[in-house]
């Protein structure tokens, strides 16, 4: 996995050897990033990234002008390797990373708005509409922010009242939603 665009353009992002993950593909990436930005800038944007993994999300939001992201992931491993990417692209001041189960992340409440969230679960993650609704109506998001969600085809949320945006990239699934749908 490479950043595709911004001020670590090119560099790329080793996965973890832990066995655990299911990265974003490149194509889904790229896919899910050009929709952004052809409605909104990352500059001096908080960004949340829930099953963090090996990072790929938040890097390249940072990538692209993000002043700092939070990484969740209950791995430990994950975390440390995310740690240790971060210090050699020289951007560890931009980042925070938390070892923890995401339920239990999502009961804290204690870290203030976002204005993007990625959240790549496994497919198999039980909480995917529970979190999904959480995350809309607990003021995770700042008012102007978006929560994109990737997913399998065993969830579809083209008919929820907050999701302006889905599209499939084979077997992923990626749904953007936002606090007010009809701002996108």
């Amino acid at each position: 996995m490479r950043i595709i665009t911004g001020i670590l353009k090119g560099r790329a992002i080793p996965v973890p050897k832990t066995g655990l993950l299911r990265p974003t593909s490149d194509r889904a990436k790229e896919g899910i990033f050009s929709v952004i930005d052809a409605r909104r800038y990352f500059d001096n944007t908080r960004v949340l990234d829930l099953f963090a993994g090996s990072g790929n999300l938040g890097f390249e939001a940072i990538s692209r002008g993000s002043s700092s992201c939070l990484f969740v992931d209950r791995e430990i491993d994950h975390i440390k390797h995310i740690e240790k990417i971060a210090e050699g692209f020289g951007i560890a001041d931009k980042i925070q990373g938390i070892a923890l189960d995401i339920d239990l992340f999502m009961e804290k409440k204690s870290f203030g708005q976002f204005d993007f969230i990625f959240a790549d679960p496994p497919y198999d993650y039980y909480m995917i509409p529970e979190m999904t609704d959480q995350i809309l109506a607990d003021e995770w998001l700042a008012p102007d922010g978006w929560f994109i969600l990737e997913h399998d085809k065993r969830h579809n949320f083209s008919n929820h009242e907050k999701c302006v945006y889905t599209k499939s990239y084979g077997r992923t699934i990626a749904s953007i939603f936002k606090s007010d749908p009809s701002d996108f």
